[in-house]
């Protein structure tokens, strides 16, 4: 089944591009389905590459999607033009009287700062307590994992030595889990963070579960064991092109930036390198949306009628 897309929103030309299914939504009124409502809380700086990475996975999965984008109100956007906020996006003071079957909080480059420096720290923490009543699952990524496990659980970030930069082998802790399903036992995924968050911090909190871990990237995946909160430390969402886009910014400002591991052919800039984590990124990605976003979710989010 197709996500559904504004008509003029520019990722859709590029998912279409790539054969991905998508559907006007002038197309998508007449369907006779009620599709699956998730949030994009985008706190990335370049926001129109954040919709087509995220759009892109929501997309390739059976289910139809309808998707908001939001971003926060008390945040001023440098790279993102008023006018495309404007057009395509929402804040949480438009939704914060419904409900909704999902929704994802991105990455963003604060994890520097202390939780509270963070210009919109408040925002996000009646975000991230809002949504344990009106939204089924939610899905947070990088920045927004270690965010929300402070917030809910009061899980530390700790600062590394050097970046964590690079495309890293990850293995399955819990292979029963529903999200972990036709994993392979060992898989790529990208990560691009200055600090971590620690297994033995998690493992304080009985009802968090660690579902996958790298030996060199540490902590990858953590959930709580009702499904209803998913915190992924990595960025499985990344283009092919998306480290070397940060390394090669990091370069131009003459910052010391060391390669990232295990990305270009032969560690060598001058090569383009390989997505060797999509296959990846889908499942992880297919299976949030059906097993802890559609099979959990009310067919009514109103009068509480299941799907299933």
């Amino acid at each position: 089944m197709p996500i559904k897309v504004p008509d003029h929103l520019p990722a859709k030309e590029v998912l279409i591009n790539e054969n991905i299914f998508v559907m006007d939504e002038s197309v998508a009124y007449h369907q006779d389905i009620r599709p699956l409502r998730i949030a994009i809380l985008n706190l990335m700086p370049t926001k129109e590459t954040t919709e087509t990475q995220l759009l892109r996975l929501i997309g390739n999965t059976p289910l139809q999607v309808e998707f908001i984008l939001l971003h926060p109100r008390t945040h001023t956007s440098k790279n993102t033009s008023p006018e495309h906020l404007e057009q395509f996006y929402k804040t949480f003071d438009d939704v914060k009287y419904e409900r909704l079957d999902g929704m994802i909080i991105t990455g963003a480059p604060v994890e520097l700062y202390e939780f509270e420096d963070v210009t919109y720290w408040e925002e996000l923490k009646q975000i991230m307590e809002w949504s344990k009543t009106h939204v089924t699952s939610t899905f947070h990524i990088c920045w927004a994992a270690q965010a929300g496990l402070y917030h809910h659980f009061g899980v530390p970030k700790l600062g590394l030595e050097e970046k964590m930069f690079g495309v890293f082998p990850h293995t399955v802790s819990k292979p029963n889990v529903k999200l972990l399903r036709g994993f392979d036992e060992l898989f790529l995924a990208p990560q691009s963070r200055h600090t971590e968050v620690r297994r033995e911090d998690i493992e304080r909190h009985p009802e968090l579960e660690i579902l996958s871990e790298s030996e060199e990237a540490g902590v990858y995946i953590v959930a709580t064991k009702d499904g209803k909160q998913i915190f992924v430390t990595g960025h499985s969402e990344y283009d092919a092109c998306t480290l070397k886009y940060e390394y090669d910014r990091d370069i131009n400002k003459g910052l010391e930036v060391a390669v990232p591991k295990n990305y270009y052919p032969n560690d060598d800039p001058a090569k383009p390198p390989l997505n060797t984590w999509r296959a990846h990124a889908n499942l992880l990605f297919s299976n949030w949306l059906n097993y802890y976003v559609y099979q959990e979710t009310p067919y009514d989010l109103h009068k509480g009628e299941y799907v299933i």
